[in-house]
């Protein structure tokens, strides 16, 4: 059984898509990208085999924050930015639950920024699902932490002047140990990451770019179209040769992932037969962050070419759940069990009287 979700109980029952259906009726604009992630995190649940009473979805506000609603397990609806310190509370104090974080790139990374990289240093042991759509959709059309520079929005008329978060360098930065990032219409690509987090122990977060077809139609289409995905779209696979775009004489793709012998840096090539050795292989285990997070530096923020989907960083680190576990363990067989009313007064507390 897998560390994970080694403490959460199993259903008794075989379960199936149905059975983590709500009965709320699921309330996003029409052709909004979040129905496909619904879809696919429902009918990916049942193969993690848990009790639903034992799984819970916590998100903040935005319209991604709805999915507790329509997810037949416990939820919470929670506060603006605060869903991954709430999780980190439920996931530290509850270790037979399976904790999943459902935010979005304004929520997450504007107000909630500094909640989520605690989350991610300290290893929780917690799933974030942070949707970008690069745009406030929820508040009607402003420009998000995510949105490119020189976008024109309802608040930015004359363009965006910020440079945009990239959520995955993010979480890299900030010592994440399982980080990836996925595309809400390739359902198939989006389960195999989110199999991944779920099997991970400690804190995983998965960027899924999810389009607003109502303030932002269209803003990843040059990775979801299959001609212009070919030289875009960066498939990570561990183990395997960085290679992309249409196929090459050995039958991989035309173009490759190198290191820079000048600089360090990574850039792309077009690769020859003679050259294919010199393509970096894949390494999602590696001990060191550097090269994930030079992979998360590739993304062109204006084109999105060069975009790397898969799993970039998957690492073992301490989960913060499980040593303080641990702590509280040894302070009882040290100590005994302690007394909330002395702690709370301790000694520096006085009575005044008369």
């Amino acid at each position: 059984m897998i560390e994970a979700l080694s403490l959460v109980p199993k259903a008794e029952a075989k379960q199936s898509m149905k059975d983590f259906k709500s009965d709320q009726e699921v309330r996003w604009c029409p052709g909004c990208g979040d129905y496909a992630i619904l879809a696919a995190v429902q009918s990916f649940m049942p193969e993690l085999g848990l009790a639903r009473e034992n799984v819970v979805f916590v998100s903040g506000i935005g319209c991604s924050s709805r999915f507790p609603y329509y997810m037949n397990t416990y939820g919470m609806h929670s506060i603006h930015g605060r869903a991954p310190a709430i999780a980190t509370g439920l996931a530290s104090s509850r270790r037979d639950l399976s904790v999943w974080v459902v935010t979005g790139d304004g929520d997450a990374l504007s107000i909630g920024g500094n909640h989520l990289i605690h989350a991610l240093r300290r290893n929780v042991n917690l799933k974030i699902l942070l949707f970008n759509n690069r745009i406030y959709g929820l508040t009607k059309g402003q420009y998000s932490p995510t949105s490119e520079v020189g976008k024109i929005t309802k608040s930015t008329p004359m363009g965006s002047l910020d440079a945009p978060f990239n959520p995955v360098s993010l979480a890299i930065g900030a010592e994440a140990s399982f980080v990836a990032r996925t595309v809400d219409s390739d359902r198939k690509h989006l389960q195999s990451v989110l199999r991944a987090a779920a099997e991970h122990s400690g804190t995983a977060l998965v960027e899924i770019y999810q389009n607003c077809n109502i303030f932002n139609d269209g803003a990843f289409e040059v990775l979801k179209d299959r001609e212009s995905a070919l030289d875009a779209v960066i498939r990570l696979e561990h183990g395997e040769p960085i290679r992309f775009g249409a196929p090459a004489e050995d039958g991989l793709g035309s173009k490759g992932v190198v290191r820079d012998p000048a600089t360090g840096d990574l850039k792309v090539i077009d690769v020859t037969v003679e050259g294919a050795a010199g393509v970096l292989v894949h390494d999602a285990h590696a001990a060191s962050p550097t090269t994930a997070f030079a992979l998360s530096r590739l993304a062109d923020a204006d084109t999105l070419h060069h975009t790397p989907i898969g799993v970039l960083r998957d690492v073992s680190r301490p989960v913060y759940d499980t040593e303080m576990a641990e702590q509280l363990e040894k302070a009882v067989v040290q100590q005994g069990k302690g007394d909330l009313a002395s702690l709370l007064a301790g000694r520096d507390t006085w009575t005044v009287v008369g």
